[in-house]
């Protein structure tokens, strides 16, 4: 049997083609070829479980060899095997079946992604690493002859007789110039740990040395001996493949320690398992979040039949879940030849829907089994609802029955038990609710404390998603508005008929008003006398909610370029008419007095927002001492 020919195709071109656009990352030619392999060993076991093969199926496995001598890398199965028409079906015609519209699409490419279509070409990436292929093969079929092919990368083969004796097929790389760091046993270990860690066929490389009991020596002490044996690179039954009723929580928690050896335990997890109407298993865990969040993403693992694809994860898995942590695995998602992209399709949305119902579900089942916990957990968990709150309508309609607010007193609530607390003391004049937040409790602590002695209770909002999170409370809750507690002072937050009346005239105000104009030197800041409690503050410097919004709405926007962003901070000075030192003010003659105490109460009122930096700070600490 001899037989030499050429790949038909009308361009001689594509193979630099392959190895420049299909396969951006070239160390994923030894993914294909031993996917290749570890299916091969699958069908065969199939066609023997249908009584379609009757002989002996012997260890099923695939095997990695590397001879660094000889430059080559051998990927060796005991599997289906080809004949020779096989050979020429599956290798040479299959793979250029669609190569003419391939060519054709490749010209009109704006970019390389937009080319990559099912070409059926994953045995072609050999061709990145090695300027010549070798495959050895014999056939499960009764008679067939062993068949060798033989190609240099061009678009010319040679098939010729094989000298393979048992069932299953080696592909052999002659490891090219430009790619001989891959003929190091470690960079091939890395690259099998990461796409080949979890195959369902034992992929075996090498060898690997154990250090075993070996009784113990004269003094009675343990003494150990080396035994070699094959180095099994996988594990071929993961837990996501399991029955969640065969796996108990240290199951999950060393698997978790499997893929992420230095993080923390998670929370908790979620077993997805789902036949209809697509295929998709998988293990999905809580970890604990850090304000850094943006930092934590990525660590959800894509697989496809066991083989590692990508942890890029964006178009499966839901924005506000990207932090999670685990894996998924599902034949169905569309990936392109080179299994670097997802393409869109309808699988993948209703995959997205799936994974966002079962941890809505969870996070429910968590709620109602076990509220205790599930709040021991919120400042963890917290992150992720309020962000699928903000994110996605249909996780929201769930999430609202298990989404909580936190006061400053440290108590949660659910949102229906929440308005029932505040609704008779913080509902305005109009019949509108008013929440009142922090979010920075230290910072804003003595607004808390003035809200509070009026009854009010005060929510703690100081997550990264805090911000938005407020904004969605707003559009879902009726007649409902939140206010930062230094956005007014806090007779004023919440818009009543019964305020304090002013015991100033008329002429008294426009005489304590221009005593504070004269004072405040800063631009920007307004000054109104207000009719507020003798108890408050002399002087509170706050900035409007609506104001202070927009302005972070516009620097999360990359600063001045938001409309609000190219407007200068404006602040509100709010002179309390009925405090007993406007009353001092007023009873003193003397200008540069009446200065002195407007200046001192502002500045006050500066220090306690963290407004008064510089000179400003140095010129009030001096006049501080001197009024001592």
């Amino acid at each position: 049997m001899q037989e030499k020919g050429t790949i038909s195709i009308h361009t001689e071109n594509i193979f630099p083609i392959i190895k420049k656009f299909l396969y951006s990352d070239n160390e994923i030619f030894l993914r294909e070829l031993v996917s290749n392999a570890v299916d091969a060993t699958q069908k065969i076991k199939r066609l023997s479980s249908l009584g379609q093969y009757n002989g002996t199926l012997g260890e099923l496995q695939v095997e990695v060899a590397l001879d660094e001598a000889a430059k080559t890398i051998t990927i060796s199965d005991n599997g289906l095997g080809m004949t020779a028409d096989e050979i020429k079906k599956y290798i040479n015609q299959i793979a250029f079946s669609g190569a003419t519209e391939f060519m054709e699409k490749f010209k009109e490419a704006k970019d390389a992604n937009e080319i990559i279509g099912r070409f059926g070409l994953g045995f072609y990436s050999a061709f990145m690493v090695a300027d010549q292929v070798e495959i050895q093969t014999l056939s499960y079929q009764d008679g067939a002859e062993a068949a060798r092919w033989i190609c240099d990368g061009s678009t010319e083969f040679e098939i010729t007789e094989g000298k393979r004796t048992t069932r299953g097929t080696d592909i052999i790389l002659h490891v090219n110039t430009e790619s001989e760091e891959f003929l190091s046993k470690q960079r091939l270990q890395e690259i099998l740990d990461k796409y080949a860690k979890f195959l369902p066929v034992p992929i075996k490389f090498g060898e690997r040395t154990d250090s075993v009991p070996d009784g113990e020596d004269e003094e009675g002490k343990p003494k150990y001996m080396d035994v070699q044996s094959d180095n099994i690179i996988n594990e071929t039954n993961p837990i996501w493949t399991k029955a969640p009723s065969e796996l108990k929580d240290d199951d999950y928690l060393q698997f978790y320690k499997e893929l992420y050896p230095f993080s923390e335990d998670p929370l908790f997890w979620i077993h997805l398992n789902v036949d209809y109407p697509f295929n998709l298993t998988g293990v999905l865990y809580f970890p604990k979040v850090k304000n850094d969040f943006d930092f934590q993403r990525n660590k959800i693992k894509l697989f496809s039949r066991q083989v590692f694809i990508t942890d890029e994860v964006k178009d499966i898995v839901p924005e506000f879940l990207m932090l999670l942590h685990g894996v998924i695995d599902s034949p169905d998602i569309p990936l392109n030849v080179s299994r670097s992209f997802l393409q869109a399709d309808s699988n993948v949305k209703k995959i997205n829907t799936y994974i966002t119902r079962k941890v809505a579900d969870k996070l429910s089942d968590l709620f109602k089994a076990d509220r205790k916990a599930y709040e021991d957990k919120w400042t963890d968990i917290g992150l992720f609802v309020k962000y699928g709150y903000v994110s996605d309508d249909k996780f929201q309609e769930k999430a609202k029955d298990f989404v909580l607010l936190t006061s400053t007193s440290k108590e949660n609530f659910t949102l229906a038990e929440y308005k029932d607390k505040v609704e008779p003391a913080q509902t305005d004049k109009d019949g509108n609710l008013v929440y009142i937040y922090t979010n920075d409790p230290d910072k804003q602590n003595t607004f808390i404390q003035s809200a509070t002695k009026k009854g009010y209770d005060v929510l703690l909002m100081n997550s990264p998603i805090d911000n938005h999170f407020v904004g969605s409370l707003e559009q879902k809750l009726e007649k409902t508005s939140l206010k930062r507690v230094d956005a007014d002072v806090a007779d004023k937050l919440i818009k009543k008929d019964d305020a304090p009346e002013t015991v100033l005239t008329e002429e008294q105000i426009t005489q304590v008003k221009a005593v504070f104009e004269k004072a405040i030197t800063k631009p920007n800041y307004k000054v109104e006398l207000e009719s507020l409690n003798p108890e408050e503050l002399p002087v509170t410097v706050t900035m409007d909610e609506f104001m202070r919004r927009m302005k972070e709405m516009s620097q999360m926007n990359g600063g001045g370029m938001g409309f609000y962003g190219n407007f200068p901070d404006s602040y509100k000075v709010a002179v309390n008419g009925n405090h007993k030192l406007i009353t001092r003010i007023l009873e003193t003659s003397d200008e540069a007095t009446q200065l002195q105490l407007a200046k001192q109460a502002f500045d006050l009122a500066l220090l306690s927002q963290g407004l008064l930096t510089g000179a400003d700070l140095t010129e009030f600490v001096n006049r501080s001492v001197n009024l001592i």
